[in-house]
């Protein structure tokens, strides 16, 4: 047998985990709320970009978390509050108004940081053994949070008093209104989580990736691609997804290259849209 099996398992688990990061912003707006927020990668990229600059500062990388979450909260608020709300009854009127804030959103940051690539200086890359391999110990500490986060996900889905409200809003809106649920309030709260999450995904991925103002488009096709082959609305559908996509891009990016890979997850999100377009364990 291989040796360096440990190793191939933890690049699949790392690809699983960053994917699943990425996606949960999008899974959140999209699959509880049904806004297709085109501008969910830019969200990320702002959260790279709060890395970028408290490096600049001279500030500890760990306060770029807060930074992250008090800017994508703040223009999430404004934008569920001023372009999204209005339009919540035309879903394809929320894509283009989101596609033109991505738009602006990347070329404010252009305006700002350039078009350069940036990386982030730091030693969370120092290896360390495990499983009778060297591994990069932040990638292991990203696996533990991906898993944290997954489980805390699911209990505050299933558990708790905004997850009940959630459920009973995404299930029947005038029943939840008729039993006394602000579901526009809720509305709002669940989508200023939703790209909190993915601002907080890019801060926790900017130590691993090269950073420029365009790296918001890959990170929405991926998370888009978990939701068409996983489905909407369910936290089966959203661990399915990122289990085939992740898993099939893994694996093919390592046995033939990384653009085959691409091409193949393509073609069978196309495929999930023709054949079975609620996904694997989407709601009907």
């Amino acid at each position: 047998m291989d040796s360096s099996w440990p190793l191939h398992i933890l690049n699949l688990l790392y690809e699983l985990a960053t994917l699943g990061l990425t996606t949960v912003g999008l899974a959140v707006v999209f699959g509880l709320l049904g806004v297709m927020n085109m501008a969910h990668g830019e969200f990320v990229m702002l959260g790279a970009y709060a890395v970028v600059t408290v490096q600049s500062w001279g500030w500890p990388l760990i306060t770029a978390m807060p930074l992250a979450l008090l800017v994508c909260g703040g223009v999430g608020w404004v934008v569920e509050r001023w372009l999204i709300r209005p339009l919540y009854a035309r879903p394809f009127d929320t894509l283009l108004a989101t596609w033109a804030l991505a738009i602006l959103l990347r070329k404010l940051v252009e305006a700002v940081y350039g078009r350069d690539y940036r990386n982030i200086e730091s030693n969370l890359a120092i290896p360390i053994e495990f499983l009778t391999v060297q591994y990069p110990v932040y990638r292991l500490f990203l696996l533990a949070l991906a898993a944290v986060l997954m489980i805390g996900l699911a209990l505050w889905y299933r558990r708790s008093s905004m997850g009940l409200r959630v459920r009973a809003m995404t299930g029947n809106p005038t029943l939840a209104q008729a039993l006394g649920i602000n579901t526009t309030r809720l509305a709002s709260q669940t989508f200023i989580v939703g790209v909190m999450l993915a601002g907080a995904s890019g801060v926790l991925l900017a130590p691993l990736v090269r950073i420029e103002p365009g790296i918001g488009v890959d990170y929405l096709l991926d998370s888009f691609f978990v939701l068409v082959v996983g489905g909407l609305g369910t936290l089966g559908g959203f661990g399915g997804g990122v289990s085939i996509i992740g898993g099939t891009q893994s694996v093919l990016s390592s046995l033939i290259d990384q653009t085959s890979g691409y091409a193949v997850v393509l073609i069978l999100s196309i495929l999930f849209l023709w054949l079975k377009p609620n996904g694997l364990f989407g709601r009907n």
